[in-house]
């Protein structure tokens, strides 16, 4: 494998390929996938961590071993991570829960982690770094850098579990790897999720959700069309103060991602008009989590959901006009930004959607933001991203991300604190060329390239 960072080619290659099972034997079972998790298509995520080389000489091959050892115990509570995703009877995907185990790969990169180019994950991080899943649920790869460094990174099926429940599961691999009691046991309990008799379905959900039956066949990309890339940036806190001041007043306070959102919204408003994109409607999604709003105060469902493992999202979206969003003020794309967020996280949100999906059973249901026509992205909040607490005995990485580029027209947007902990965002975006283009040039003061200096890596 070969990848571009900082200007040089280097190649990444595998040493040893094996397959790390539960440490015990398990039961084998199947567990249904919630009517949340059936609104996900096959699609894989990405997260990875940098890990400068160890203070305690540690060897790669001490740390894999503790890697491996650490996932073979984990994998008795996250049993799900060694399953493997199987059709029933009516088409509709299920989980074995075998402990097929989980594919673990070890690799060397000749390249020091000062000369990773994190800012585009493209070259470098995309199935090289971060391994391509090829069975069951999670794939794991450890690198091992030239300079003695290490990169940790993990694929997982998103049908199964959404960033809360991946979470969970990084910050209790660490612990275990450290010998200590996992913090947080996730729960597989299906039933929190069951939908309600009768059901209650409010006629907007068929504006933000479809059956897949009732799509449009999907359009051939032009050979000039402008292809999605991603990228990760920093933003700097006074930045974020700044946009967030811009849009907020005494009696009205915006929070930073609604800022943020309304700022990146207008952004690709303003590229839609200097391209003259043919286009006249534009589209934002926000990812919402339930696991509050579900919740909706009782203490004992609160804990019940926070250690929930599976989907409990949706995207719910707004769409406007280009021409509006690029002629009014920041504020009132903001305001219009929070309305819609106000309407949509609630505990009746989450009920009506469950009931939605059991309505179109076994047809599955999909947002419909990523078949819109006109500029689309939609945002999803990684303030929770705990990569402080992936720490397996060699210290806290400098820096992690996830990584998403799911395919399609559909843009997507991941804001996560900074490991430099000053109140700056990591964000991760994976838009098309033209839209990156044209921030770089119109925001840079906003979107500023991650390099190993700002992350303290040079060294």
């Amino acid at each position: 494998m070969g990848a571009r960072g900082g200007g040089d080619e280097f190649i990444v290659s595998v040493r040893k390929r094996e397959v790390v099972a539960a440490v015990l034997p398990l039961q084998e079972h199947w567990l249904p996938l919630s009517n949340l998790d059936l609104l996900l298509p096959p699609l894989d995520v990405g997260v990875f961590f940098c890990y400068k080389k160890p203070t305690n000489n540690l060897t790669f091959e001490s740390m894999a071993r503790v890697l491996k050892n650490a996932l073979a115990q984990v994998l008795l509570s996250h049993y799900a991570f060694a399953a493997e995703v199987v059709p029933n009877s009516l088409g509709e995907p299920e989980l074995l829960c075998n402990n097929r185990g989980v594919d673990f790969v070890e690799a060397f990169a000749d390249v020091d982690l000062k000369g990773l180019n994190l800012y585009n994950p493209d070259d470098t991080i995309e199935a090289k770094l971060v391994p391509r899943k090829k069975h069951g649920v999670l794939a794991v790869q450890a690198t091992e850098l030239r300079c003695g460094g290490l990169v940790v990174a993990c694929s997982f099926d998103h049908r199964i579990a959404d960033a809360h429940s991946a979470n969970m599961f990084l910050v209790s691999w660490a612990e275990v790897a450290h010998s200590k009691p996992i913090s947080t046991l996730p729960s597989f309990r299906r039933s929190l999720l069951n939908p309600r008799h009768p059901a209650s379905i409010h006629p907007s959900f068929e504006d933000i959700y479809v059956p897949v039956t009732k799509l449009p066949p999907p359009k051939d990309l032009e050979p000039d069309s402008d292809h999605l890339i991603s990228r990760i940036y920093y933003i700097p806190a006074e930045q974020l103060n700044r946009l967030q001041s811009l849009v907020s007043t005494k009696g009205r306070r915006r929070t930073k991602l609604e800022s943020f959102s309304a700022f990146l919204w207008k952004m690709v408003a303003k590229w839609a008009i200097a391209k003259n994109v043919d286009k006249k409607m534009t589209q934002m999604g926000v990812v919402v989590d339930g696991r509050t709003r579900l919740s909706d105060g009782d203490e004992h469902k609160a804990l019940l959901m926070a250690s929930y493992f599976g989907n409990v999202l949706s995207v719910p979206y707004l769409a406007k006009q280009v021409d509006e969003l690029n002629e009014k003020p920041l504020g009132w794309v903001a305001d219009k930004v929070h309305e819609f967020l106000e309407g949509v996280a609630t505990k009746e949100h989450f009920l009506g959607l469950i009931d939605w999906v059991e309505a179109h059973r076994p047809v599955p249901g999909s947002a419909k933001i990523y078949f819109e026509d006109g500029p689309a992205f939609v945002v999803s909040s990684g303030q929770r991203f705990p990569v402080y607490k992936v720490d397996f005995g060699w210290g806290m990485p400098g820096f992690g991300s996830y990584h998403f580029p799911w395919g399609g027209d559909t843009g997507y947007v991941m804001p996560m604190p900074s490991p430099t902990g000053e109140g700056d965002w990591v964000v991760y975006m994976h838009l098309s060329k033209g839209q990156v283009e044209f921030m770089e040039a119109k925001a840079a003061h906003v979107f500023r390239p991650l390099t190993s200096t700002y992350l303290n890596l040079d060294y």
